[in-house]
């Protein structure tokens, strides 16, 4: 038995992730969302960039990308891939790997829509992680793609988005004296629930 409490308190690790994120879209100044997202290339070669989290789901974790980008060939290639959120204001973190699976049905077109048209033509316009000539190059087909879709694009057949399904998901907060508070909740056998363990700092 873990002695879990507080902040840590819950029966499921995505509801307490949601609470964590609500605590911090009050205190964290900038993309309280963010994520840094880890993938392998195939030579086994680590990746990680920053991307935005767009959904805490009941069983998982959900954001958007190029599926042309070399992370979603990373990801798309192994099937798996892991994060971490990491709050300075609240001096906590989430750690979370997981197999990996499309959305690009209606949530993903859902999503697509709400973002400013700015935004929507730029994913368009955008090769993303593809060598570019000059950034008014990008301009120019910004351009060229706002008078081809107009003021209401449709979501693009490569844009959509990722849904991470965890096997592990690990809640760290600062403690005194570097003595933090980490609990690592791991999937078990036949989806038959989690195992929660405190860890050493």
């Amino acid at each position: 038995m873990s002695d879990r409490s507080g902040k840590f308190a819950g029966s499921d690790p995505f509801e307490i992730a949601r609470s964590w994120l609500a605590e911090a879209e009050e205190s964290e100044l900038n993309d309280p969302n963010a994520i840094a997202l880890s993938t392998v290339d195939a030579d086994g070669m680590p990746n990680a960039r920053m991307v935005l989290l767009k959904d805490i789901e009941a069983d998982a974790f959900v954001f958007y990308t190029n599926y042309n980008s070399v992370k979603a060939a990373e990801i798309e290639a192994a099937g798996k891939a892991a994060f971490v959120m990491h709050w300075k204001s609240l001096r906590r973190q989430i750690r979370v790997r997981g197999h990996v699976e499309r959305e690009e049905g209606p949530q993903a077109d859902a999503y697509y829509a709400s973002r400013s048209l700015k935004s929507r033509l730029g994913a368009w316009a955008s090769d993303q992680s593809a060598p570019l000539a000059s950034r008014a190059s990008l301009m120019a087909k910004v351009a060229k793609i706002t008078a081809e879709k107009g003021a209401n694009p449709p979501r693009p057949p490569f844009w959509g988005g990722f849904r991470i399904r965890p096997v592990e998901i690990e809640f760290w907060a600062d403690g005194a004296f570097r003595l933090h508070d980490r609990f690592r909740w791991v999937k078990t056998p036949e989806n038959a629930g989690w195992q929660v363990e405190r860890l050493n700092p």
